[in-house]
């Protein structure tokens, strides 16, 4: 059974992520599970998510999914700003919730650091050079 789709494709905020995912070496995006991801061999981001026992939690409906550092976990998650998923948290991914925040006031440049991280937690090592080369 296919999973409805949950996000919305007009998302002003899902655009901003879709070009920060995008611009990465090798990046691709596939709709899995009802929402966006980015990945190259592994998945790096999700827009979108759900908090344990409540799949339809404001906060994580619009979100950045990423996996952080190990060493920058614990400072991210005294942030009320972010979140531990449903599914991919006890793995410590994080979420950096989009809810109640216009396109203008995100720090892009956050989101962006944070979907670096990921990436380079994630791709393959000859991705990595070819990004660290730009």
């Amino acid at each position: 059974m296919a999973h409805p789709q949950m996000f919305r494709t007009s998302d002003g905020h899902l655009e901003r992520v879709r070009s920060i995912c995008l611009a990465l070496p090798g990046a691709a995006e596939k709709v899995t599970h009802g929402r966006p991801n980015f990945f190259t061999t592994k998945v790096f981001a999700v827009f979108g998510g759900s908090l344990k026992g409540d799949h339809l939690a404001p906060v994580a409906r619009r979100a950045l999914l990423f996996l952080p550092d190990a060493a920058e976990r614990e400072a991210l998650v005294t942030d009320e700003r972010f979140f531990v998923p449903a599914y991919v948290g006890p793995s410590g991914w994080l979420g950096l919730t989009f809810h109640d925040h216009d396109v203008a006031e995100v720090d892009w440049g956050e989101v962006a650091e944070l979907v670096d991280m990921s990436y380079r937690n994630t791709a393959p090592a000859r991705l990595v050079r070819e990004l660290d080369a730009r």
